[in-house]
């Protein structure tokens, strides 16, 4: 990973350092468990140096990170905007963590806008937007969790970490990481959770309770759309799954049902493209997955809206399901060349 910016780093430690500052971590819409981990850890520990924080989160997540300390005092603009609103009014800095563009912020939007007191993004996904005072942008990170842990030690904040914040961050790089099966080519990555696992964090448990404690529903809906609703394009070495809104419903989808299942057609032989397509009223939100030198990124920016990382991207589109799907196979002969030379390698 790059050095970080020391100025930035001082201008990081001033904000957090005032006596009784208020400071506002906000996550992206939907978050996932980097989003999770990285708020939940960074508040635990700027908490335990003494300064006046709070999480807020345009939306829930999912029940399986709810083990994370902390996260019962996270407040939902989606459950409770007036106070959110006032959390805002009342801080004098706010976090933004983990997303890259005010599109990210779903309904919390216009108030992430128009908000005046000083601000700081810390985020790794490329090319971020100028919304905030102070941008802390490490693309080439594995994770903002690792990303976080790297500001505290850079600020003298780590002196402050303790073992469920370190948990949380761990989280983070786990789920961000795929539990360590991509975006780990730095080796830093591994010597930052190995500083993490000295905090005695028991990341079996961890492991178990995001990857091991879905539903009965979950896993017949992963069953089904494996059998009915995944069409493999040997041709172009893809792969696309898909979650209708009748499907979700047969199967009483909950946030999070779907997490991982775009992995699933990488395991498949020749496969190194995949793609997952999921209904929402008026939209279809997608998520990408490769394996290789194919850029999904690109793919996702140049076709539906959306960006992220060379292996792992996602986007959304305002059009049906049937009409997306169509969209996609056609662009698949357009990408030929890509994943064929991407497979050679």
């Amino acid at each position: 990973m790059k050095e970080l910016d020391i100025e930035i780093i001082k201008s990081f430690s001033a904000w957090v350092g005032k006596t009784n500052q208020k400071v506002v971590i906000l996550p992206h819409v939907n978050p996932d468990g980097d989003a999770v981990g990285s708020a939940l850890g960074l508040s635990r520990v700027l908490k335990n140096s003494g300064v006046q924080v709070e999480v807020i989160s345009a939306n829930g997540y999912p029940s399986f990170y709810n083990w994370i300390e902390g996260h019962e005092q996270v407040t939902l603009f989606s459950k409770n905007p007036k106070k959110v609103q006032q959390l805002l009014v009342e801080s004098d800095l706010l976090i933004c963590l983990d997303f890259n563009h005010l599109s990210r912020t779903g309904d919390l939007r216009p108030l992430v806008e128009s908000y005046s007191k000083n601000s700081i993004l810390i985020d790794h996904h490329p090319y971020p937007e100028d919304f905030t005072d102070v941008q802390i942008s490490h693309p080439e990170c594995s994770s903002t969790a690792e990303l976080v842990y790297h500001v505290l030690k850079a600020s003298g904040l780590d002196q402050h970490l303790d073992r469920e914040a370190a948990s949380a961050l761990f989280c983070g790089i786990m789920t961000d990481t795929g539990s360590f099966d991509y975006n780990v080519s730095d080796p830093q990555t591994f010597q930052t959770v190995g500083e993490l696992l000295k905090f005695d964090i028991d990341q079996d448990y961890i492991h178990g309770e995001v990857f091991d404690n879905y539903s009965v529903d979950r896993m017949r809906l992963l069953g089904y759309c494996l059998n009915e609703c995944m069409e493999v394009f040997p041709e172009y070495h893809a792969a696309v799954m898909y979650l209708s809104k009748e499907t979700q419903k047969k199967f009483n989808f909950a946030p999070g049902d779907s997490e991982g299942f775009v992995n699933y057609p990488l395991s498949i032989k020749g496969i190194h493209f995949s793609t997952l397509f999921s209904e929402k009223d008026g939209m279809v939100k997608a998520s990408f997955r490769s394996k290789g030198e194919f850029a999904v990124n690109g793919f996702a920016s140049e076709n539906f809206n959306g960006g992220g990382h060379r292996n792992a991207a996602g986007g959304e589109v305002s059009a049906s399901l049937a009409e997306t799907l169509d969209k996609y196979r056609k662009l698949l002969p357009v990408y030929q060349e890509k994943l064929v030379k991407t497979k050679s390698k």
